[in-house]
């Protein structure tokens, strides 16, 4: 089974999975414009996967296959046990999405192209793949470039692509955890609760929670924030300038970044 086909199966069944929970526990009320929403945020991710296959040809797995031929990057000049090259790249790759998240908020010119993904006026499973076609491809540039400086196994990125796809989708979900579930889990990982943060209309929260994946990071550099000031039922979802209905519709959206 190729690598496209392995993250193809893996993505479709968490989708289901997630949106089943979603329908079945859903943890907000949504908006009542969620099937034009859905349409809109679907038809990105399409443009977006069309769009990176036909930049790179392959995913971040064949930048580590082309550095290993090569014999190019840290884990293929120095003699490591796979089993570390594959933890290390693993987490520092993790920490590499961290930081551009947070350079895509603190750099007003990145800011410009990731409030794309904030004017979303809900927050769900299909936010998680609403992300501009510039900021995909920039994002690609970057994990290339760290795949190959580090020379990691592509197993481990391919384990990495799954992860934070599966992250992704996971913490945008508008399901509801038990407390106590959520409490254990984001000890390690970012929860739905946890990201949603991220997503409110105040600007210190929307400037906090920038794990996918791995929730240490936002604890060490202090940008954790651990629930909403109005709570989750009050709390406001998106960009404060557009709360209307423009931010369900595909044209306006793709057109974010040029707007003052």
């Amino acid at each position: 089974m190729q690598e496209a086909q392995i993250r193809l199966a893996v993505f479709a069944g968490l989708f289901i999975l997630f949106a089943a929970l979603e329908y079945f526990a859903p943890r907000r009320e949504l908006r009542p414009v969620r099937a034009k929403r859905w349409f809109t945020n679907w038809s990105i991710v399409i443009l977006d996967s069309v769009l990176v296959r036909l930049v790179f040809k392959s995913a971040a797995v064949g930048g580590a296959l082309w550095a290993q031929s090569q014999g190019i990057g840290l884990f293929n000049v120095i003699a490591a046990p796979v089993w570390l090259a594959v933890v290390v790249s693993f987490v520092v790759l993790d920490f590499a999405v961290w930081l551009m998240h947070l350079a895509t908020h603190k750099i007003p010119i990145l800011w410009r192209v990731h409030r794309m993904h904030h004017s979303d006026i809900d927050i769900d499973i299909s936010t998680a793949i609403r992300f501009h076609p510039i900021e995909i491809l920039l994002s690609m540039v970057w994990k290339y470039a760290l795949v190959i400086a580090l020379g990691a196994p592509a197993v481990s990125v391919l384990l990495f692509e799954i992860v934070l796809n599966g992250g992704a989708m996971f913490n945008h979900a508008n399901m509801r955890l038990p407390a106590w579930l959520d409490r254990a889990l984001r000890l390690v990982i970012v929860t739905p609760d946890m990201h949603r943060v991220h997503h409110s209309t105040d600007r210190r929260e929307t400037d906090s929670n920038y794990g996918f994946n791995l929730s240490i990071w936002d604890r060490m550099f202090a940008t954790y924030v651990p629930q909403p000031a109005l709570g989750h039922d009050g709390m406001q979802i998106g960009l404060k300038e557009w709360q209307d209905e423009k931010p369900a519709r595909l044209d306006w959206t793709l057109m974010v970044p040029f707007r003052k």
